[in-house]
């Protein structure tokens, strides 16, 4: 099986315009994990700040707050994501730009911080996207990312992907591991390669309750990009189906009546 980057990006995309609304409602669920990474970027007033893959900019919408009197773009190559991030926003220093992170349209050294959050795991061309964000960076600026942890310590993904294969013919195309970069040495190596210096990576212990598996698998659908363009796609019988065996997957993580499928996501720093 063959890895086609535009097919891939195409189906990004269509996930990620589809959810779009549910996604920035969701927002709450991953609240602890966005201030750590904004803790992590060290943001402060009149800053220029550009967040990477940011969908409807719930990332975003907080650094605009941290950098009062400066500027953040809000970039995505999903359009209809950063259509739902201008309905929402509030905030009059922070606008959305589409953009592909492997191409793009700013100037050099045009902003002090880059942000990324889960989003870098799923960049096919991650070295390039990485040399844009070093090149619109000034000198010394901070790149800051989130990535999931690998598989067995992120089960807020992996319960429901491993379900998913179990129960859906594979793929026609191959696409990529949203834990590809859950190795810390790997992760490290990588930015190190891009040209970025003085990296430090920190795990962060994202917590989610669900009251139940349908809760979970609900919360699943409403974040996974590309996989929710796929589900979109499944007639009801299978996507029940599938809602049956999330159910039996979680069982590990259940906590008296609810479950906590506790997750390991990696955040990374680098000038």
């Amino acid at each position: 099986m063959s890895f086609d980057p535009d097919r891939h990006k195409r189906e990004e995309r269509a996930g990620y315009n589809l959810i779009a609304a549910r996604y920035a409602e969701g927002a709450a669920l991953r609240s602890g994990l966005n201030a750590a990474l904004l803790a992590a970027a060290d943001l402060r007033p009149g800053q220029r700040v550009l967040d990477l893959a940011s969908g409807p900019g719930v990332l975003a919408s907080m650094a605009a707050e941290a950098v009062r009197g400066g500027l953040v773009v809000a970039s995505d190559i999903a359009e209809g994501a950063l259509q739902e991030g201008r309905r929402r926003a509030v905030a009059d220093n922070l606008v959305f730009a589409a953009a592909d992170a492997e191409r793009l349209t700013f100037a050099d050294g045009a902003f002090d911080r880059a942000l990324c959050g889960l989003g870098l795991m799923f960049f096919p061309a991650a070295e390039q996207s990485l040399a844009e964000m070093r090149r619109v960076l000034k000198p010394g600026g901070l790149a800051v990312f989130s990535v999931w942890g690998e598989a067995a310590r992120a089960p807020l993904v992996s319960c429901a992907l491993q379900c998913i294969r179990r129960i859906l013919p594979p793929p026609k195309a191959e696409r990529l591991s949203p834990f590809r970069f859950g190795n810390e040495a790997f992760l490290k190596q990588t930015l190190k390669a891009a040209g970025f210096d003085a990296v430090e990576v920190t795990p962060h212990a994202l917590s989610c309750t669900f009251a139940s598996s349908q809760d979970y698998w609900q919360a699943f659908r409403d974040m996974a990009g590309g996989a929710a363009a796929g589900l979109s796609r499944l007639p009801e019988e299978a996507l029940a189906r599938l809602g049956s065996e999330v159910a039996q997957e979680l069982e590990p993580w259940r906590r008296g009546h609810a479950f906590v499928p506790e997750s390991e996501v990696l955040i990374a720093r680098a000038r």
